[in-house]
């Protein structure tokens, strides 16, 4: 979790002293590397660290946008809703590779996002995230506080294919509840 944290606190103070602002609605690609801790016994990275480059990509698109003054400054914070990983080629230690963080749209509760991992021009894995913003226990009007961060634009809804990745997971936790009666 050091690691986590440190890499968080990098991204929070560069974002907000010393890189640029960028466009909410924009694709954000970042080149890291595979490193020692990112790792597993046998060299390749390891799939929870597929998470943290998800978390890091989103973190640094709040905190270089509007979006930190329009939520987190406001007592509104961010959680993740749902998340799915599809791991397609492993990436080794000490290769480089590029995350993209995609906004694929959002409605009333949740921003829907793709996350594309890539070395060489192929995809290594894919992810896909829907997070909301709390306040008070309660989720908050997405399109208002994109408004509040300038996004002119009123809709950008996902795709059918994008709603279906996340269609069941309520049914899924109703079920789990069910087993653990």
């Amino acid at each position: 979790m050091l690691y986590y944290w440190s890499q968080l606190l990098y991204i929070f103070i560069g974002s907000r002293l010393f890189w640029s602002k960028v466009d909410l609605i924009s694709h954000q690609t970042r080149k890291r590397r595979v490193n020692i801790l990112d790792c597993d016994t046998f060299r390749y990275m390891s799939n929870s660290k597929y998470a943290y480059y998800m978390d890091f990509i989103r973190f640094e698109k709040m905190f270089r946008s509007k979006l930190y003054d329009n939520t987190v400054k406001k007592r509104m914070f961010p959680v993740l809703g749902s998340q799915k990983i599809i791991y397609k080629k492993p990436l080794r230690m000490w290769s480089s590779f590029h995350v993209t963080l995609i906004l694929e749209g959002w409605d009333d509760k949740w921003v829907y996002h793709t996350h594309l991992f890539t070395q060489n021009d192929q995809v290594c894995a894919i992810g896909y995230t829907r997070a909301a913003f709390w306040k008070n226990k309660k989720a908050q009007d997405v399109r208002m506080i994109l408004k509040n961060c300038g996004v002119t634009r009123t809709e950008l809804t996902p795709s059918a294919e994008i709603f279906d990745i996340f269609k069941d997971d309520y049914q899924l936790l109703k079920s789990s509840t069910d087993l653990t009666a």
